[in-house]
């Protein structure tokens, strides 16, 4: 039987006043960009929900609660296959912080509100924009290839 492993990973969306929160990374995280949504892998034991507000504390000293699943997505062809998943959160407390990047890899060094008329000057794809302007349409499905949702 071949070694066969797969990694889930949650990010999440967060918006206030037409802007939507992202984090800017040290490293590109695509070809493209150095800014993403906040997020990162479901560790063992954890289940999606704990591990979307442990992320979302982690990147960027918010308290969040899920409000609903966006898309679930996969990107099979990387070193590790992972299954994505999306949901759309709500803050609850806290504040802007930086996290300390102990342990990323791809250290995290600003966090800001961007406003959606602005994600293309990050380099986010117009997929990406179109699903945000339109409030993430479909939502709660199964969207195939993390490309089909512009990220």
């Amino acid at each position: 039987m071949d070694n066969y492993s797969i990694q889930a990973r949650v990010t999440g969306v967060l918006i206030e006043e037409k802007s939507i929160l992202l984090v800017k990374h040290t490293d590109k995280v695509d070809e493209n960009r150095f800014w993403s949504l906040p997020g990162g892998k479901v560790e063992q034991g954890e289940t999606l929900e704990y591990a979307m507000k442990r992320e979302m504390f982690e990147e960027t000293g918010l308290n969040v609660e899920i409000q609903r699943l966006l898309y679930v997505c996969d990107k099979p062809e990387e070193q590790v296959s992972r299954i994505h998943f999306l949901f759309r959160v709500k803050k609850i407390n806290g504040t802007i912080t930086l996290p300390s990047n102990l342990y990323d890899d791809n250290n995290i060094t600003d966090i800001r509100f961007v406003p959606f008329d602005q994600l293309e000057h990050l380099n986010f794809s117009k997929v990406f924009m179109n699903l945000v302007f339109n409030d993430f349409p479909d939502a709660g499905h199964y969207k195939g290839h993390k490309s089909n949702i512009g990220l």
